[in-house]
């Protein structure tokens, strides 16, 4: 890590993680990766790039910006082979530049490593100190070249060892693809923090990636999600799965349903389309709030807003209509260009706000200041009373485990009072979703999440250097 990382949530949205996408057995590897990948660019809009691998020969593309951006029909030509591995990125650790994309690669003793990662490592800084110690020589900012470092310290033991003592070294959140010239491993926490699922490909091959949609596109079977602390090794001779922890309570990650991952994936066994209508229904029973329609602001809210409507009998109406063609607010380089891009990339629909009482329905908050901003065009184009029902609980505590809100005075829910943020949003009322009716909508058990971003109780603690390195960087 280091301390030109990018701010965290600088359009006043959490930022998205990583996603990971591996072919294992398809004469078009790349291609389906780059599809794989093309499907979950909502997880990291940062950089993105593809390894293969054709008989032992390696090739990698990589560089910042979207995936179709960076990958043409030549390019892909340009990476054979019946496996390939990739990776989209949004910076949770490490600076955002070219050096830190991923996949990372070695070369060491005559083996290719490479390594594609998402979530974060809470003990990276130790192991980082502790290897730097020892002789390593690290080229990127980023924990998860960590991995690299402590697998190629271990490869002389062999492949099963290897990923044992070096996996288990690590603490905190990660869902992680390795690839050699010939095998393609998947490895995910024991506490399941990041999602990770395994599908079948119509040729017999295999793939893995962070979510379910991913599968969908490059038209391959499902087969089950990775298991919490399994370690999955695909070679052409088997499939095999290591179990080198402890079984542990799972950690699965809640803002995942609440606003990750795309509404069209399972996620932890659940359907996320579902989950977030039912967040809608039991915000509708919490609220009792009257108003002439409900709304979202579109994406965020769409889909606990259809079921806010349902629930509650208030017509759902669109008054606000998304410009698909404008840039991503965060990547704009001054803030006034920020300021800019939010108005320009949704706009009323003035004679259908003139005069009314308007219920938005968001699926979080995290420094409100694009909330605040929309809210005042609502206001602008007639609107006579705004409320907003928020499909979540107040998110009051830093993320260690891959979401970039690394301290809590970046939160709004965290400094002031449910009142004062209506205040400051501009709003008539405010009411967020219960952490019990959040919990009941995924159809899990408290118990199977973490929920530290709303509770402040944190699964895995992080080392005091992990937390004193965020905090400077924020």
């Amino acid at each position: 890590m280091d301390s030109t990382r990018a701010v965290a949530v600088e359009d006043g949205r959490p930022k998205h993680e990583c996603g990971v996408c591996g072919i294992f057995g398809h004469e078009d590897a790349a291609k389906l990766t780059y599809f794989g990948l093309y499907a979950l660019q909502h997880r990291g809009q940062e950089s993105a790039g593809i390894i293969a691998s054709d008989n032992g020969n390696i090739a990698i593309h990589k560089a910042m910006g979207l995936v179709p951006e960076i990958f043409s029909e030549d390019i892909l030509q340009g990476l054979p082979g019946s496996m390939a591995m990739g990776h989209v990125r949004y910076s949770t650790t490490g600076a955002s530049n070219i050096t830190n994309t991923q996949p990372l690669m070695v070369n060491h003793r005559g083996i290719t490593l490479a390594v594609a990662h998402n979530g974060n490592l809470v003990n990276s800084l130790e192991l980082r100190q502790d290897l730097e110690g020892k002789g390593s020589i690290f080229q990127t900012t980023m924990d998860s070249e960590v991995v690299l470092h402590l697998l190629a310290r271990t490869t002389h033991l062999g492949l099963e060892r290897a990923l044992t003592e070096s996996f288990s070294c690590l603490r905190g959140a990660f869902s992680i693809l390795f690839m050699t010239e010939e095998i393609l491993v998947a490895v995910r926490d024991p506490g399941g923090f990041r999602p990770l699922c395994l599908g079948k490909l119509n040729n017999g091959g295999w793939v893995v990636a962070s979510e379910t949609c991913a599968l969908d596109l490059v038209e391959a079977e499902y087969i089950r999600d990775i298991e919490p602390g399994e370690m999955l090794i695909i070679t052409k001779k088997k499939m095999k799965s290591i179990f080198p922890w402890p079984k542990q309570k799972t950690h699965f990650c809640i803002f995942e349903q609440v606003y990750f991952a795309r509404p069209d994936s399972d996620i932890f066994g659940k359907n996320v389309y579902e989950s977030r209508k039912r967040m809608g229904e039991i915000l509708a029973r919490e609220s009792d709030i009257k108003g002439d329609f409900v709304m979202p602001f579109p994406d965020s809210g769409n889909y606990a807003a259809i079921g806010f409507s349902k629930e509650s009998g208030i017509p759902l109406e669109m008054g606000m209509i998304r410009n698909h063609y404008v840039g991503r607010t965060f990547i704009q380089p001054t803030q006034s260009m920020r300021d800019f891009n939010v108005k320009v990339k949704l706009n009323p629909v003035r004679s259908l706000l003139k005069n009314k009482c308007v219920i938005i329905v968001e699926d979080s908050i995290i420094r409100g200041t694009t909330g605040r901003s929309r809210v005042k065009a609502l206001r602008e184009a007639g609107a006579k009373e705004v409320h907003m029902m928020v499909s979540c609980p107040p998110t009051r505590h830093a993320c260690y485990y891959g979401i970039d809100f690394p301290s809590s005075d970046q939160l709004i829910a965290a400094q002031h009072s449910v009142k004062e943020t209506a205040a400051y949003l501009g709003l008539d009322s405010l009411h967020y979703l219960s952490l019990e009716g959040l919990v009941e909508a995924t159809g899990l058990g408290k118990e199977d999440f973490c929920l530290a971003c709303f509770n402040g109780v944190y699964p895995v603690e992080p080392d005091r250097t992990f937390k004193k390195d965020l905090l400077e960087m924020k």
